[in-house]
Protein backbone atom coordinates (compact mmCIF):
# COMPACT_ATOMS: atom_id res chain seq x y z
CA UNK A 1 0.00 0.00 0.00
CA UNK A 2 2.85 2.40 0.77
CA UNK A 3 4.20 1.74 -2.71
CA UNK A 4 1.07 3.47 -4.06
CA UNK A 5 1.88 6.50 -1.92
CA UNK A 6 5.46 6.97 -3.15
CA UNK A 7 4.31 9.40 -5.82
CA UNK A 8 3.06 11.64 -3.01
CA UNK A 9 6.66 12.27 -1.92
CA UNK A 10 7.77 13.02 -5.47
CA UNK A 11 4.80 15.24 -6.25
CA UNK A 12 5.33 17.31 -3.09
CA UNK A 13 9.11 17.12 -2.87
CA UNK A 14 9.75 20.87 -3.07
CA UNK A 15 7.17 21.78 -0.45
CA UNK A 16 8.40 18.97 1.79
CA UNK A 17 12.03 20.14 1.49
CA UNK A 18 11.01 23.71 2.33
CA UNK A 19 9.11 22.48 5.38
CA UNK A 20 12.09 20.47 6.64
CA UNK A 21 14.45 23.38 6.00
CA UNK A 22 12.32 25.67 8.15
CA UNK A 23 11.90 23.09 10.91
CA UNK A 24 15.63 22.30 10.98
CA UNK A 25 16.49 26.00 11.36
CA UNK A 26 14.26 26.16 14.45
CA UNK A 27 15.34 22.86 16.06
CA UNK A 28 18.15 22.09 18.47
CA UNK A 29 18.81 18.38 18.10
CA UNK A 30 20.06 16.03 20.82
CA UNK A 31 23.67 14.88 20.64
CA UNK A 32 22.60 11.42 19.57
CA UNK A 33 19.65 9.07 19.50
CA UNK A 34 18.27 5.82 18.15
CA UNK A 35 14.95 4.66 16.69
CA UNK A 36 13.18 1.35 16.14
CA UNK A 37 11.08 1.48 12.96
CA UNK A 38 8.43 -0.95 11.74
CA UNK A 39 7.48 -1.31 8.07
CA UNK A 40 4.32 -3.34 7.50
CA UNK A 41 3.72 -2.78 3.79
CA UNK A 42 0.72 -0.59 4.55
CA UNK A 43 2.34 1.77 7.04
CA UNK A 44 5.71 2.75 8.47
CA UNK A 45 6.20 4.04 12.00
CA UNK A 46 8.71 4.73 14.72
CA UNK A 47 7.83 2.41 17.59
CA UNK A 48 10.56 3.45 20.03
CA UNK A 49 12.90 6.44 20.39
CA UNK A 50 15.92 6.47 22.71
CA UNK A 51 18.12 9.36 23.88
CA UNK A 52 20.88 7.04 25.13
CA UNK A 53 21.63 4.54 22.34
CA UNK A 54 23.52 1.41 23.35
CA UNK A 55 24.36 -0.21 20.02
CA UNK A 56 26.89 1.93 18.15
CA UNK A 57 28.95 -1.24 17.73
CA UNK A 58 26.20 -2.66 15.50
CA UNK A 59 26.80 0.01 12.85
CA UNK A 60 29.30 -0.57 10.08
CA UNK A 61 32.88 0.41 10.92
CA UNK A 62 32.88 2.23 7.59
CA UNK A 63 30.67 4.86 9.25
CA UNK A 64 33.22 5.78 11.95
CA UNK A 65 34.83 8.69 10.01
CA UNK A 66 31.41 10.22 9.28
CA UNK A 67 30.20 9.77 12.86
CA UNK A 68 33.44 11.31 14.19
CA UNK A 69 32.94 14.26 11.86
CA UNK A 70 29.35 14.68 13.09
CA UNK A 71 30.24 14.55 16.78
CA UNK A 72 33.09 17.01 16.24
CA UNK A 73 30.75 19.44 14.47
CA UNK A 74 28.10 19.07 17.16
CA UNK A 75 30.48 19.88 20.01
CA UNK A 76 32.44 22.56 18.13
CA UNK A 77 29.21 24.41 17.32
CA UNK A 78 27.73 24.13 20.81
CA UNK A 79 30.83 24.04 23.05
CA UNK A 80 33.80 25.32 21.01
CA UNK A 81 36.18 25.37 24.00
CA UNK A 82 35.91 21.74 25.12
CA UNK A 83 38.86 19.36 24.81
CA UNK A 84 38.16 16.60 27.35
CA UNK A 85 35.04 14.42 27.29
CA UNK A 86 34.11 11.88 29.93
CA UNK A 87 31.80 9.03 28.88
CA UNK A 88 29.42 8.18 31.74
CA UNK A 89 28.17 4.63 31.01
CA UNK A 90 25.63 2.18 32.34
CA UNK A 91 26.81 -0.22 35.05
CA UNK A 92 26.51 -3.31 32.81
CA UNK A 93 29.67 -5.06 33.95
CA UNK A 94 28.71 -8.40 32.35
CA UNK A 95 27.01 -7.17 29.17
CA UNK A 96 29.75 -7.67 26.59
CA UNK A 97 27.63 -6.14 23.83
CA UNK A 98 27.22 -2.95 25.83
CA UNK A 99 30.97 -2.83 26.50
CA UNK A 100 31.47 -2.95 22.73
CA UNK A 101 29.08 0.00 22.39
CA UNK A 102 31.20 2.08 24.77
CA UNK A 103 34.40 1.04 23.01
CA UNK A 104 32.94 2.18 19.68
CA UNK A 105 31.66 5.44 21.19
CA UNK A 106 35.12 6.06 22.64
CA UNK A 107 36.73 5.45 19.24
CA UNK A 108 34.30 7.80 17.48
CA UNK A 109 34.90 10.54 20.04
CA UNK A 110 38.70 10.16 20.13
CA UNK A 111 38.92 10.29 16.35
CA UNK A 112 37.00 13.58 16.55
CA UNK A 113 40.03 14.96 18.39
CA UNK A 114 38.88 14.86 22.02
CA UNK A 115 40.61 13.41 25.07
CA UNK A 116 38.29 10.67 26.37
CA UNK A 117 37.92 9.07 29.81
CA UNK A 118 35.31 6.53 30.91
CA UNK A 119 33.75 5.65 34.25
CA UNK A 120 31.09 6.33 36.87
CA UNK A 121 30.75 6.14 40.66
CA UNK A 122 28.88 2.84 40.20
CA UNK A 123 31.87 1.35 38.35
CA UNK A 124 34.57 2.44 40.79
CA UNK A 125 36.54 -0.62 41.78
CA UNK A 126 36.38 -2.12 38.30
CA UNK A 127 39.60 -1.47 36.44
CA UNK A 128 38.67 -3.34 33.26
CA UNK A 129 35.46 -4.62 31.66
CA UNK A 130 35.68 -7.54 29.26
CA UNK A 131 34.67 -6.85 25.66
CA UNK A 132 34.49 -8.93 22.49
CA UNK A 133 37.15 -7.14 20.46
CA UNK A 134 39.17 -5.75 23.37
CA UNK A 135 38.79 -4.92 27.04
CA UNK A 136 37.50 -1.56 28.22
CA UNK A 137 39.80 0.30 30.60
CA UNK A 138 37.91 2.37 33.17
CA UNK A 139 38.99 5.52 34.96
CA UNK A 140 38.45 5.95 38.69
CA UNK A 141 36.15 8.89 39.37
CA UNK A 142 35.14 10.87 42.44
CA UNK A 143 32.31 13.26 43.20
CA UNK A 144 33.46 16.55 44.66
CA UNK A 145 31.72 19.66 45.90
CA UNK A 146 28.48 20.71 44.20
CA UNK A 147 28.06 17.21 42.75
CA UNK A 148 30.95 17.77 40.31
CA UNK A 149 32.54 14.68 38.77
CA UNK A 150 36.31 14.53 38.88
CA UNK A 151 38.57 12.22 36.88
CA UNK A 152 42.14 11.94 38.14
CA UNK A 153 41.49 15.04 40.24
CA UNK A 154 40.24 17.13 37.32
CA UNK A 155 36.80 18.08 36.11
CA UNK A 156 36.18 17.03 32.48
CA UNK A 157 34.98 19.74 30.11
CA UNK A 158 31.86 17.73 29.26
CA UNK A 159 30.11 14.54 30.35
CA UNK A 160 28.82 12.41 27.49
CA UNK A 161 25.95 10.57 29.16
CA UNK A 162 25.28 7.00 27.98
CA UNK A 163 23.18 5.96 30.98
CA UNK A 164 19.40 6.24 30.69
CA UNK A 165 18.95 6.85 34.45
CA UNK A 166 16.00 4.46 34.77
CA UNK A 167 16.83 3.93 38.44
CA UNK A 168 17.22 7.66 39.10
CA UNK A 169 19.85 10.37 38.91
CA UNK A 170 23.37 9.21 39.79
CA UNK A 171 25.86 11.42 41.70
CA UNK A 172 28.36 13.33 39.59
CA UNK A 173 26.05 14.62 36.86
CA UNK A 174 26.50 18.34 37.44
CA UNK A 175 28.24 20.61 34.96
CA UNK A 176 27.86 20.28 31.19
CA UNK A 177 26.09 17.01 30.34
CA UNK A 178 24.95 15.79 26.91
CA UNK A 179 22.27 14.59 26.38
CA UNK A 180 20.72 16.52 29.29
CA UNK A 181 20.02 14.61 32.50
CA UNK A 182 16.32 15.50 32.22
CA UNK A 183 16.02 13.15 29.22
CA UNK A 184 16.66 10.10 31.40
CA UNK A 185 13.82 7.72 32.17
CA UNK A 186 13.60 9.06 35.74
CA UNK A 187 11.60 11.88 34.09
CA UNK A 188 11.00 11.19 30.40
CA UNK A 189 7.94 9.31 29.14
CA UNK A 190 7.53 7.45 25.86
CA UNK A 191 4.12 9.05 25.38
CA UNK A 192 5.63 12.53 25.44
CA UNK A 193 7.62 11.65 22.34
CA UNK A 194 4.39 10.69 20.58
CA UNK A 195 2.76 13.97 21.60
CA UNK A 196 5.51 15.89 19.78
CA UNK A 197 5.74 13.42 16.90
CA UNK A 198 2.01 13.48 16.27
CA UNK A 199 2.05 17.24 15.61
CA UNK A 200 4.86 16.85 13.08
CA UNK A 201 3.24 13.87 11.36
CA UNK A 202 -0.01 15.81 11.00
CA UNK A 203 1.81 18.70 9.30
CA UNK A 204 3.69 16.45 6.88
CA UNK A 205 0.56 14.41 6.14
CA UNK A 206 -1.25 17.60 5.18
CA UNK A 207 1.54 18.42 2.72
CA UNK A 208 1.44 14.90 1.28
CA UNK A 209 -2.37 14.73 1.43
CA UNK A 210 -2.39 11.36 3.18
CA UNK A 211 -3.90 9.93 6.34
CA UNK A 212 -1.43 10.55 9.24
CA UNK A 213 -2.14 6.97 10.34
CA UNK A 214 0.23 5.75 7.62
CA UNK A 215 3.14 7.39 9.46
CA UNK A 216 2.60 6.60 13.15
CA UNK A 217 0.81 4.16 15.44
CA UNK A 218 -2.43 4.88 17.21
CA UNK A 219 -1.74 5.12 20.94
CA UNK A 220 -3.21 5.86 24.34
CA UNK A 221 -1.88 6.20 27.91
CA UNK A 222 -3.53 4.37 30.79
CA UNK A 223 -2.54 6.02 34.07
CA UNK A 224 -4.00 3.45 36.41
CA UNK A 225 -0.66 2.14 37.83
CA UNK A 226 -1.90 -0.87 39.79
CA UNK A 227 -2.47 -4.08 37.84
CA UNK A 228 -2.75 -6.09 41.02
CA UNK A 229 -6.12 -4.47 41.75
CA UNK A 230 -9.20 -5.51 39.78
CA UNK A 231 -10.54 -2.00 39.12
CA UNK A 232 -7.26 -0.97 37.50
CA UNK A 233 -7.16 -4.11 35.37
CA UNK A 234 -10.69 -3.37 34.16
CA UNK A 235 -9.69 0.17 33.17
CA UNK A 236 -6.61 -1.02 31.26
CA UNK A 237 -8.63 -3.72 29.49
CA UNK A 238 -11.27 -1.16 28.48
CA UNK A 239 -8.61 1.19 27.08
CA UNK A 240 -7.07 -1.71 25.13
CA UNK A 241 -10.39 -2.68 23.55
CA UNK A 242 -11.12 0.95 22.62
CA UNK A 243 -7.81 1.30 20.82
CA UNK A 244 -8.21 -2.07 19.09
CA UNK A 245 -11.61 -0.94 17.81
CA UNK A 246 -10.03 2.18 16.27
CA UNK A 247 -7.42 0.00 14.56
CA UNK A 248 -10.13 -2.33 13.22
CA UNK A 249 -11.91 0.65 11.69
CA UNK A 250 -8.68 1.73 9.94
CA UNK A 251 -8.07 -1.81 8.69
CA UNK A 252 -11.59 -2.04 7.30
CA UNK A 253 -11.39 1.34 5.57
CA UNK A 254 -8.17 0.38 3.76
CA UNK A 255 -9.01 -3.26 3.07
CA UNK A 256 -6.32 -4.65 5.36
CA UNK A 257 -6.90 -8.29 6.23
CA UNK A 258 -5.01 -8.73 9.48
CA UNK A 259 -5.91 -9.15 13.13
CA UNK A 260 -5.11 -6.00 15.12
CA UNK A 261 -2.63 -6.24 17.98
CA UNK A 262 -1.54 -3.69 20.57
CA UNK A 263 1.57 -3.51 22.69
CA UNK A 264 1.18 -2.59 26.33
CA UNK A 265 4.40 -0.94 27.52
CA UNK A 266 5.84 0.63 30.59
CA UNK A 267 5.66 4.34 29.71
CA UNK A 268 9.23 4.67 30.94
CA UNK A 269 12.26 2.42 30.70
CA UNK A 270 14.07 0.50 27.98
CA UNK A 271 15.79 -2.73 26.95
CA UNK A 272 12.58 -4.41 25.82
CA UNK A 273 11.37 -4.84 29.41
CA UNK A 274 7.84 -4.11 30.54
CA UNK A 275 6.25 -5.00 27.16
CA UNK A 276 3.55 -7.50 26.20
CA UNK A 277 1.31 -7.82 23.13
CA UNK A 278 -2.43 -8.54 23.33
CA UNK A 279 -5.34 -8.97 20.92
CA UNK A 280 -8.13 -8.10 23.35
CA UNK A 281 -8.65 -6.62 26.79
CA UNK A 282 -9.57 -9.96 28.33
CA UNK A 283 -5.96 -11.08 27.96
CA UNK A 284 -4.98 -8.42 30.50
CA UNK A 285 -7.69 -9.52 32.91
CA UNK A 286 -6.43 -13.10 32.74
CA UNK A 287 -2.71 -12.43 33.05
CA UNK A 288 -0.74 -14.85 35.18
CA UNK A 289 1.35 -13.50 38.03
CA UNK A 290 4.45 -14.18 35.94
CA UNK A 291 3.16 -12.05 33.07
CA UNK A 292 2.01 -9.27 35.41
CA UNK A 293 5.53 -9.17 36.79
CA UNK A 294 6.91 -9.09 33.24
CA UNK A 295 4.69 -6.15 32.34
CA UNK A 296 5.31 -4.11 35.47
CA UNK A 297 9.02 -4.86 35.86
CA UNK A 298 11.51 -2.46 34.34
CA UNK A 299 15.24 -2.14 33.89
CA UNK A 300 17.20 -1.86 37.12
CA UNK A 301 14.34 -3.29 39.20
CA UNK A 302 12.05 -0.30 38.68
CA UNK A 303 8.31 -0.79 38.26
CA UNK A 304 5.84 0.58 35.74
CA UNK A 305 3.76 3.57 36.69
CA UNK A 306 1.69 4.40 33.60
CA UNK A 307 1.12 2.16 30.60
CA UNK A 308 1.45 3.16 26.96
CA UNK A 309 -0.99 1.23 24.77
CA UNK A 310 0.45 1.30 21.26
CA UNK A 311 -0.82 -0.06 17.96
CA UNK A 312 1.17 -3.13 17.00
CA UNK A 313 2.69 -2.87 13.53
CA UNK A 314 3.60 -6.25 12.05
CA UNK A 315 6.86 -6.23 10.16
CA UNK A 316 6.75 -7.33 6.53
CA UNK A 317 10.55 -7.61 6.40
CA UNK A 318 11.81 -11.18 6.29
CA UNK A 319 15.35 -12.47 5.79
CA UNK A 320 15.53 -16.26 5.62
CA UNK A 321 13.73 -17.57 8.71
CA UNK A 322 14.01 -14.29 10.63
CA UNK A 323 11.79 -11.24 10.88
CA UNK A 324 13.50 -7.85 10.93
CA UNK A 325 13.07 -4.19 11.73
CA UNK A 326 15.18 -1.16 10.91
CA UNK A 327 17.16 0.53 13.68
CA UNK A 328 18.31 4.08 12.99
CA UNK A 329 21.18 5.89 14.76
CA UNK A 330 22.09 9.54 14.55
CA UNK A 331 24.74 11.92 15.82
CA UNK A 332 23.48 15.46 15.44
CA UNK A 333 19.93 14.57 14.39
CA UNK A 334 19.96 15.35 10.65
CA UNK A 335 21.37 12.11 9.27
CA UNK A 336 20.35 8.53 10.03
CA UNK A 337 22.59 5.47 9.87
CA UNK A 338 21.10 2.00 9.75
CA UNK A 339 21.39 -1.58 10.86
CA UNK A 340 18.69 -4.23 11.24
CA UNK A 341 17.45 -6.13 14.26
CA UNK A 342 16.80 -9.75 13.31
CA UNK A 343 15.01 -12.40 15.34
CA UNK A 344 14.24 -16.01 14.37
CA UNK A 345 12.42 -16.76 17.63
CA UNK A 346 9.71 -14.12 17.21
CA UNK A 347 6.85 -13.65 14.76
CA UNK A 348 6.03 -10.54 12.75
CA UNK A 349 3.72 -9.14 15.47
CA UNK A 350 6.09 -9.49 18.44
CA UNK A 351 8.67 -7.29 20.11
CA UNK A 352 11.99 -8.20 18.46
CA UNK A 353 14.16 -6.61 21.15
CA UNK A 354 14.97 -9.73 23.15
CA UNK A 355 17.91 -11.97 24.00
CA UNK A 356 17.35 -13.93 20.78
CA UNK A 357 17.81 -10.88 18.55
CA UNK A 358 20.81 -10.42 16.26
CA UNK A 359 22.06 -7.36 14.43
CA UNK A 360 22.80 -7.24 10.73
CA UNK A 361 24.36 -4.68 8.42
CA UNK A 362 22.37 -3.63 5.33
CA UNK A 363 24.80 -5.51 3.07
CA UNK A 364 24.08 -8.75 4.97
CA UNK A 365 20.39 -8.94 4.07
CA UNK A 366 18.22 -9.25 0.99
CA UNK A 367 18.64 -5.92 -0.78
CA UNK A 368 14.90 -5.74 -1.47
CA UNK A 369 14.66 -4.61 2.17
CA UNK A 370 16.47 -1.44 1.12
CA UNK A 371 14.52 -0.59 -2.00
CA UNK A 372 14.23 3.15 -2.58
CA UNK A 373 10.46 3.01 -2.13
CA UNK A 374 10.83 1.62 1.40
CA UNK A 375 13.74 3.85 2.36
CA UNK A 376 11.94 7.05 1.35
CA UNK A 377 9.22 6.38 3.91
CA UNK A 378 11.54 4.98 6.57
CA UNK A 379 13.82 8.00 6.19
CA UNK A 380 10.84 10.36 6.40
CA UNK A 381 9.57 9.02 9.74
CA UNK A 382 13.10 8.90 11.16
CA UNK A 383 13.60 12.59 10.38
CA UNK A 384 10.30 13.46 12.04
CA UNK A 385 11.14 11.43 15.14
CA UNK A 386 14.55 13.03 15.63
CA UNK A 387 12.91 16.45 15.33
CA UNK A 388 10.38 15.35 17.96
CA UNK A 389 13.27 14.32 20.23
CA UNK A 390 14.72 17.80 19.82
CA UNK A 391 11.42 19.32 20.86
CA UNK A 392 11.21 17.01 23.86
CA UNK A 393 14.69 18.09 24.92
CA UNK A 394 13.96 21.79 24.62
CA UNK A 395 10.57 21.99 26.27
CA UNK A 396 10.35 23.45 29.76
Amino acid sequence: MLENLNKKINENKNELNEWFSQIYSDTEFPLYGSLDIRFSGWKVSVVDANFFPAGFNNLSRDLIPKLSHNIKNYFNNKYPEIKSIHIFPESHTRNIGYVENILRLKEITEKAGFNVTIGSPELNGYKILEGLTEDLILDEVSVGENNILEVNGKMPDLILLNNDLTAGIIPGLAGVVEPPVKMGWQKRRKSNHYIHLEKLVNEVSEILQIDPWFLMPLWKVCEEKCLEFENCTEKLAKDIDELLEKIKIKYASYGIESEPVVFVKNDRGTYGLGIISVKNGDEIKNLSKRKIKRLTYGKGGTFAENFLIQEGIPTSLINGESVLEHVGYTIGGKETNWFLRSNNKKNKFENLNSSSSKFLLPKQVNQELFEREKLDWIDLVSKLSFIAMGREMNED
